[in-house]
């Protein structure tokens, strides 16, 4: 049996991020589902060894107006279930913050962050960050920590950026599966309007300072998260 990781995307930006590239690196299969565009995932079987939900437009809370949703709660509680890797970003997160019974939604504050933030690890932390990381980010919602969960990380504006439940699930807030390409092609966008006070040429002096080491960092993370026994 091929063993594969599921990719749950909330859009149809290419996929040339850095879980692809890296499961690519490491010649393991993946299979991309788009629920939102009418399609359906696949029981859990043996053959799922993690699944990445990415970061997308949807509201986690908004199940009644998006109902692909339920069906993506289904997958996370299954994930949850059987105890398979499993990774969210930024919708994602707020997803499975969601689904364990944590807050999700704008911060009182009204802040958003789009650009490079640098991040600080949480004395709980440990080897998931020990030394501030900038990383890259586009959002305007957050979550609270889920109860059991352990704060990771967190920015100025957003006290909580990372957590981890149990040993193989984790919710990034934050952006570090996004290339420089990839950013690129979302400061052309209108709907980064309003998420954060970073100037375009700031945003790019960031971005071409700290994309390495983000990188460096994150695919050492999926090494640990998706190749452990």
């Amino acid at each position: 049996m091929t063993k594969k990781v599921v990719l749950i995307r909330h859009g149809e930006e290419p996929a040339d991020d850095r879980v692809v590239n890296w499961l690519s690196l490491k010649g393991i299969q993946s299979k991309t589902v788009k629920l939102f565009a009418g399609e359906r995932l696949d029981e859990l079987d043996d053959s799922v060894i993690g699944s990445v939900i990415y970061g997308g437009k949807y509201d986690a809370f908004e199940i009644d107006r998006f109902p692909f949703l339920k069906d993506e709660y289904k997958w996370i509680e299954s994930c949850l279930m059987a105890d398979i890797p499993l990774l969210g970003i930024c919708q994602g997160a707020q997803q499975i913050a969601h689904h364990l019974g944590a807050k999700v939604g704008p911060l009182k504050s009204g802040a958003g962050e789009f650009g490079y933030y640098k991040m600080d690890p949480t004395p709980e932390a440990g080897s998931f960050l020990k030394t501030p990381l900038f990383v890259t980010q586009s959002h305007y919602h957050g979550f609270d920590i889920p109860s059991g969960a352990v704060k990771l990380a967190s920015t100025a504006l957003f006290p909580n950026q990372a957590f981890s439940y149990g040993q193989k699930v984790y919710g990034f807030q934050f952006h570090a599966e996004v290339t420089i390409e990839g950013f690129r092609r979302w400061q052309k966008e209108d709907w980064k309007q309003g998420l954060g006070e970073q100037s375009h040429e700031e945003q790019t002096q960031l971005m071409y300072e700290n994309d390495e080491e983000q990188a460096k960092w994150f695919y050492s993370f999926l090494d640990k998260l998706l190749t452990r026994n």
